[in-house]
């Protein structure tokens, strides 16, 4: 008998991330859908940084981002990406792994369009990544993506979103005495089901 239990109970992976992270929304001071995003370069070696989850679909993690970024183009290099959600209130992670597509139709459009009107002439403005001279030429550049695109800015060509579809997905709680609780779910192929593994802390 499985005594996979609790916050930890359920048959579907993408359900039960969705579970912590309505819970940590409850709980969290401030962004609770704060993930670090690994990714490696052409040499192999790796880069991590703080990004915004956007949605739990029922096969992906997805987030959005310029795509002439550094992660960006790590991530189309290696078709492959991996992420760490914490949450120090909750005393609980999720970690994940797994393959990339883009999403960079009307799904995208539709989140661009959500967005307020000064992220979304930011995303036009900045050219992410990429050397700045200062900040006094980033905001001359928002002055000018505004007359340019207007009120109501479409999508850029070069912004949307990753869907991140995994392979391996683990849940992880802080347990007394650093046993931790462990929970490893595991498949070969997008195309299989899931093996679940306690996993020792």
């Amino acid at each position: 008998m499985s005594d996979r239990t609790g916050i930890f109970a359920g048959e579907d992976p993408f359900v039960i991330a969705q579970q912590w992270l309505d819970a940590a929304r409850e709980s969290e001071p401030a962004d609770p859908n704060a993930i670090a995003l690994a990714s490696v370069d052409e040499t192999g070696l790796p880069n991590v940084r703080m990004v915004l989850l956007k949605e739990i679909e029922a096969q992906a993690f997805v987030f959005y981002t310029n795509y002439e970024s550094q992660k960006a183009v790590e991530i189309e290099t290696s078709g492959k990406a991996a992420f760490v959600m914490h949450w120090k209130s909750l005393a609980r992670q999720i970690r994940v792994r797994g393959l990339v597509e883009r999403e960079d139709g009307a799904v995208a459009d539709e989140y661009f369009r959500s967005r307020s009107l000064k992220s979304r002439l930011g995303a036009w403005a900045s050219r992410q990544s990429k050397p700045l001279t200062s900040r006094a030429a980033l905001m001359a550049e928002v002055a000018k993506v505004t007359v340019e695109q207007g009120t109501n800015p479409a999508r850029p060509r070069f912004w949307g979103g990753y869907r991140i579809i995994p392979l391996e997905i683990e849940f992880w709680s802080d347990g007394a005495f650093r046993l931790h609780d462990r929970f490893r779910w595991t498949r070969e192929t997008v195309d299989e089901g899931w093996t679940v593994t306690r996993l020792n802390p």
